[in-house]
């Protein structure tokens, strides 16, 4: 039903079944990761109302079990990518893997997918840090990037009249900068990664 992949290593498509409703992936030499990605196989969805919730599990000094919340997949979103490198030092949060006592290697990190109701899955709350790498989030931070930019040339606007000639000065007119503004936000709202042709 899931899988889990780390950038130059095999693709895991057999996590270890530790409950009915508990899948757990392990991740050798962890300390040499920055990203996993999760992903449901495409051969059985979700139960209708289920998604499963993504916990990253370390051990700490002491070999106990460290876990925290990194996100969900559902069927309507079957995968997701999350980071994994700054996790190593922040502290566990509640989760449904308690009461088992999974083996705890120095070395070896685990990926645990619980399956639980999505309205459960909305009301949890991440670690910041595992933050899903999206397109939206990119699109999100252009947009604000563009609204900065165009606020701020926007503020010397002077009009001809209030202008003083300085031949070692270039002007650029508002209307310039306004239209490309508008392009780029169009174009940004038809293919966010338009830049990378």
């Amino acid at each position: 039903m899931f899988g889990c992949l780390v950038a130059g290593r095999l693709v895991q498509a057999a996590p270890q079944q530790v409950a009915e409703d508990k899948f757990v992936f392990d991740l050798p030499d962890y300390e040499n990761i920055n990203h996993v990605v999760v992903f449901m196989l495409g051969t059985i969805p979700f139960p209708e109302g289920m998604g499963g919730s993504v916990y990253f599990c370390y051990p700490d000094q002491n070999g106990m079990a460290v876990w925290q919340l990194l996100g969900f997949v559902t069927n309507e979103k079957p995968s997701a990518i999350f980071k994994i490198s700054g996790l190593k030092s922040g502290k566990g949060s509640q989760h449904p893997f308690g009461a088992m006592n999974l083996p705890q290697t120095p070395t070896v990190a685990q990926i645990g997918i619980s399956v639980e109701l999505l309205e459960n899955l909305a009301q949890q709350t991440p670690v910041a840090s595992a933050a899903v790498s999206s397109v939206d989030s990119f699109t999100e931070f252009t947009q604000k990037m563009l609204d900065n930019f165009y606020n701020f040339a926007s503020s010397f606007a002077v009009t001809q009249a209030q202008m003083t000639p300085n031949p070692s000065e270039a002007f650029i007119p508002a209307n310039v900068v306004l239209k490309w503004y508008e392009n780029f936000q169009r174009r940004l709202t038809q293919n966010p990664l338009f830049w990378k042709t």
